[in-house]
């Protein structure tokens, strides 16, 4: 195993719960529908707890949380980039538009944050203790969460979507009625979207 690439995976896994939060305060700011208002402010709880594990695997690991990288400069900037992309919808004045864009950064920054922690799941068995078991921990304090927040957040810009093109759309969606925390979940919600 590369030592120095699980680093670097570890400090793009911080930068990006870091990221998120900005992505879910700001996209707060543009929601309209008060299920997912609900929703997010959860999310954005759960990622500064996420950020909080992340920062005890660092002292557990002997890594210095402050540190910069080249990934995690590059992360920061694409959370930025969605942050600004939700900046402009809600200066265009549309806010159903302004809600389409946020949802879509949720899924954006939500995408790369559960790709993160499956790496962590893989990473994870073929450590030793006490490095396997400091991340075995933190990915099961963690994983139930980002699945959620992945395949939900999918289904709600997906059927946001559809409300704004003016199609039967299921809100919330499947994905919340069913808690979808896998791929074969969700795309059983998605189909089974017509018969609700």
């Amino acid at each position: 195993m590369n030592r120095s690439r699980m680093e670097e995976l570890l400090y793009q896994v911080l930068e990006v719960e870091i990221g998120g939060q900005k992505i879910y305060e700001t996209a707060l700011r543009c929601v309209q529908n008060e299920d997912l208002r609900q929703e997010w402010q959860k999310y954005l709880e759960e990622t500064r707890r996420h950020e909080q594990i992340v920062r005890d695997v660092f002292f557990n690991l002997g890594l210095d949380p402050e540190r910069e990288t080249a990934g995690r400069r590059i992360q920061r900037a694409m959370a930025e980039s969605l942050v600004k992309s939700m900046e402009m919808a809600l200066e265009a004045g549309d806010p159903m538009q302004a809600q389409l864009v946020a949802a879509e950064a949720v899924l954006h920054g939500e995408m790369k944050d559960h790709q993160n922690w499956t790496l962590v799941g893989n990473l994870m068995k073929k450590l030793d203790d006490p490095e396997g078991k400091v991340l075995r921990d933190a990915h099961d304090r963690v994983e139930d969460d980002e699945d959620r927040h992945f395949y939900h957040t999918k289904g709600w810009a997906r059927e946001l979507w559809m409300e704004s093109l003016g199609l039967d759309a299921v809100l919330p969606p499947p994905e919340e009625k069913m808690d979808v925390k896998t791929a074969f979940g969700q795309a059983s919600a998605e189909s089974s979207r017509k018969l609700m």
